[in-house]
């Protein structure tokens, strides 16, 4: 079986002398044989879709808390939205495919439940503080674990674009800087038209000039954000927008977060939702006994109570969270058998 061998040499023929080839990956911190069919980006793409934390993105939010509807977006189907984004950037800039994708699918394993209402009450709990970038690349260090290895044991360039997706600092490689893009393509326009789906804005309330330059409607503005990241980054040893459609985009993204993201009516349930995160985190510090054995046992004796607390928390769904809540707190029918 020489098929892992046939794709680096094939990578290495057709993609762009940028481009970051899974042969020269600065591989794993554990070192592993390489697989016959894969290449290492393959792999590791495979491994993120095959954990549970994966799965769970399907019950976590992305905006709306727990809406009712079938068409509003989750943090699952954002995901899969930055990959498909990514994977287009990256084939027409000739960038390596499988490590935008794994990047992508691997970016938000982090976040918590509620969206970043969750996130932002948990840095507030936490002595450490809490950012969704890094308890992401925990989870695939350290927490997503099997019968026989601890961690997902993913390649260096893989956790550096899920480390560096937000933030300051800026991935080593193209392909980490085209999922970091992409991630604000995606949600600003998808974010969008769950907004409108749920009334909060009107089409005609977006930014005027913004639509006129951009678009009418959202593939029209994914594809003018997309052709112009192709048009300024080709042949170059950065990814970017133009100054314009940068511009645009921004103004695009300040308007959601006055009129969506930091909207009263959208976002009705955020104190109650902190308040079910505020509870469980304080009912597992004064009863550390009652959290499920087998999550205690994935730690050394060196981690802390509220690291522990915080990983089993922040790895919740929307409505495992809920269910917990209403188990530790609300009372039951009393019944006599």
């Amino acid at each position: 079986m020489r098929k892992r061998i046939e794709m680096e040499a094939l990578e290495k023929r057709i993609l762009s002398p940028y481009a970051a080839l899974s042969q020269n990956t600065k591989g794993r911190a554990i070192e592993e044989e390489k697989c016959q069919v894969r290449t290492e980006y393959q792999r590791d793409r495979d491994r993120i879709i095959h954990s549970k934390s994966f799965r769970r993105l399907k019950h976590k939010t992305q905006v709306f808390i727990a809406p009712v509807g079938d068409h509003y977006r989750t943090r699952l189907t954002h995901t899969l939205e930055v990959a498909q984004i990514s994977r287009t950037l990256a084939r027409a800039l000739r960038l390596n495919e499988d490590l935008v994708e794994a990047i992508a699918l691997g970016h938000d394993l982090g976040h918590t439940p509620f969206g970043h209402t969750g996130e932002n009450i948990l840095n507030k709990l936490h002595p450490k503080g809490f950012c969704h970038s890094k308890q992401s690349l925990r989870v695939v260090d350290y927490l997503e674990h099997t019968s026989t290895r601890k961690g997902l044991n993913l390649t260096y360039e893989v956790r550096d674009g899920i480390l560096k997706h937000t933030g300051g600092a800026k991935p080593e490689t193209l392909e980490g800087q085209i999922v970091r893009l992409a991630d604000r393509i995606a949600y600003i326009n998808h974010d969008i038209d769950d907004a409108i789906r749920a009334n909060i804005i009107r089409l005609d309330d977006l930014p005027k000039d913004c639509i006129k330059y951009l678009g009418e409607n959202h593939g029209e503005r994914i594809n003018s954000m997309i052709l112009d990241v192709i048009k300024n980054s080709s042949n170059s040893d950065r990814i970017s927008m133009s100054e314009e459609v940068n511009y645009y985009t921004n103004k695009l993204r300040n308007f959601m977060f006055e009129r969506v993201y930091l909207n009263k009516e959208a976002k009705g349930e955020e104190d109650k939702a902190k308040y079910v995160i505020e509870q469980l985190y304080n009912y597992y510090l004064t009863n550390f006994d009652k959290l499920p054995k087998e999550h205690i046992q994935l730690y050394e004796d060196y981690e802390s109570k509220e690291d522990i607390i915080t990983d089993y928390i922040a790895g919740m769904t929307d409505r495992y969270a809920i269910n917990q809540f209403n188990e530790l707190f609300v009372p039951k029918s009393w019944r006599k058998y």
